[in-house]
């Protein structure tokens, strides 16, 4: 099933500080990214989050779900969480901090 742009556009402005949070189109989901670091995914209209030592404070909160069959755990962030969090776009923030930066494209020659 895949996710509506109109879920994408929701978490996007629940989030809020539109320019630190964007997503992409991918495979007919979403990739979600806090300061152009992939902290996650949306997927079946729901929103999963790495599992890494920054988001640790989400254990207790949220189930683990795979993105996709086969996929690696994440943190299925429930709906309430979304609305109603103010701290879950620091704790995604705290995230890309401790990603590496993205790997630079290589040109098509």
């Amino acid at each position: 099933m895949a996710t509506s742009k109109e879920t994408a556009a929701f978490i996007l402005e629940e989030l809020g500080e539109a320019e630190r949070f964007t997503v992409k189109p991918m495979f007919g989901e979403f990739a979600i990214y806090a300061d152009g670091k992939t902290v996650g995914f949306i997927c079946d209209d729901q929103l999963l989050l790495k599992i890494m030592p920054e988001s640790a404070d989400l254990d207790p909160l949220c189930e683990r779900a795979q993105a996709y069959p086969g996929s690696k755990d994440y943190y299925l962030v429930p709906e309430d969480m979304i609305t109603g969090d103010h701290k879950l776009p620091k704790l995604m923030l705290r995230m890309a901090e401790a990603l590496p930066a993205p790997k630079p494209k290589k040109k098509k020659s």
